[in-house]
């Protein structure tokens, strides 16, 4: 029976010889995630639900990072991590990595990946939506509720519907002037924020491939915002490369059958495609660069488990060397390994964190900062009346902060072009 490479990952899962769209199955899952803000949620029911002797499936595949409201004063806050804290504490779990020690890591999704919990073929359950990140290494990588985590914190399984997938590919080879964020605007404007819902993304092509490891992350990291379950990319020697360096686990690469059946396919040619922005308020609200050109800003942003990724910075960096920034401009390392490596990485010897100091730009600490609003003193926070460009996935409104701010998604080109200029600029014009 063919298969698309979701299916067959679930039907190892579930151990199952194959399985079908619309089929209800139990996986075993392999690595349970968690954070700040659904991490006492979620142990609270488990507390409840398995009562005074609970007892964690398995330890070495529970792994929280507090990474979405931590640099702030607010008492709420600061006690979500006080109960994760404790609880990492009484229950042993090794896999916590603490803010404020050298083990704090940064955004979720980004240190899964450099801490070498992708792996490919197997299954990732987090507690976060955009958890469909993971699926950039070949494997299954979806977000769950707090009461679904709850059960699998006890259990380690999860009883789930098998999805139907959907295929994107992106021939010929990415222009230097487009990013994989340009790539998954153009899938939302095309498929709009529910065309996915309920199924698997997987994106295939020379483009595709041509992609590094942070480049992929950001295309399946958007898969939820076409309402997908997951989205996924086949392993390869790209993957297998960045593996290396960081576990030593062993894997499994699935690829889908030439045969296998999908909901429906996508093809787009990605030399005809040109840089673009999600306008407000939606994710899916497509347009060129070039038809909102000069709309005026106040805010620029570069950050997020979306655009916070050496990559971005990287091409972000491109753009503002030698340059001042007009308007506020905040870079947000998406983790701590980021943040070093800007210190580290250089462009004609001048190092990243120096290109944009000298730019003018404020550099904030590792975490998700104001991709979901958080406290009011949050790094970046929009305010009432802002109008933002940013490279994070949602511009909902008050998404950044503010819900009578207005937040442009970009790729990080457009928005370091935007920076310097302190409107809506096509990167082209800096390339």
């Amino acid at each position: 029976m063919a298969m698309t490479i979701t299916e067959k990952i679930l039907a190892k899962s579930a151990g199952k010889k194959a399985v079908r769209p619309g089929e209800n199955i139990w996986l075993n899952v392999d690595v349970l995630m968690t954070h700040d803000v659904c991490g006492p949620p979620t142990i609270q029911i488990w507390k409840k639900e398995f009562g005074e002797n609970a007892k964690i499936w398995d330890k070495n595949k529970l792994v929280i990072f507090p990474d979405h409201y931590i640099f702030t004063a607010d008492k709420h806050a600061n006690r979500n991590v006080d109960i994760l804290r404790q609880f990492a504490n009484e229950y042993s779990v090794e896999n916590y990595y603490d803010v404020g020690t050298e083990r704090y890591k940064g955004v979720c999704h980004i240190a899964l990946a450099e801490e070498g919990y992708n792996i490919p073929g197997t299954v990732l359950i987090g507690t976060d939506s955009h958890t469909c990140t993971s699926g950039a290494f070949g494997m299954f990588a979806t977000g769950v509720g707090n009461t679904d985590a709850a059960f699998i914190l006890g259990t380690g399984k999860i009883w789930e519907k098998v999805p139907e997938s959907m295929k994107f590919t992106f021939d010929g080879n990415l222009p230097s002037y487009l990013t994989a964020k340009d790539l998954i605007l153009y899938i939302l404007g095309d498929i709009t924020t529910d065309g996915a819902t309920y199924r698997a993304m997987e994106f295939d092509g020379q483009a595709v491939y041509d992609l590094s490891m942070d480049e992929r992350m950001t295309l399946t990291n958007m898969a939820i915002e076409g309402g997908g379950m997951n989205g996924i990319i086949k392993a390869d020697a790209v993957t297998e490369a960045y593996l290396k360096e960081r576990t030593n686990k062993k894997y499994e690469i699935f690829e889908s059958d030439a045969d296998a059946k999908y909901h429906s396919t996508y093809r787009y040619n990605a030399n005809e495609l040109e840089p673009v922005v999600a306008k407000p308020h939606s994710p899916d609200n497509r347009d060129t660069v070039r038809k909102v050109q000069g709309t005026k800003l106040t805010k620029c942003y570069i950050g997020s488990c979306t655009g916070g990724k050496l990559s971005d910075f990287v091409n972000a960096a491109k753009i503002l060397m030698g340059k001042e920034v007009k308007v506020p401009t905040f870079i947000v390392p998406a983790s701590t390994t980021v943040a070093g490596e800007l210190e580290t990485i250089d462009i004609s010897g001048i190092s990243l964190k120096d290109i944009f100091t000298n730019a003018g730009c404020e550099i904030a600490q590792s975490s998700c900062a104001a991709c979901l609003g958080g406290p009011a003193d949050t790094v970046g926070r929009s305010v009432d009346h802002d109008v933002v460009i940013s490279t994070t996935n949602r511009n909902f409104p008050g998404r950044m902060g503010s819900k009578k701010s207005e937040v442009y998604l970009a790729s990080p080109l457009t928005v370091a072009a935007s920076a310097v200029t302190g409107k809506i600029t096509d990167p082209r014009d800096y390339l």
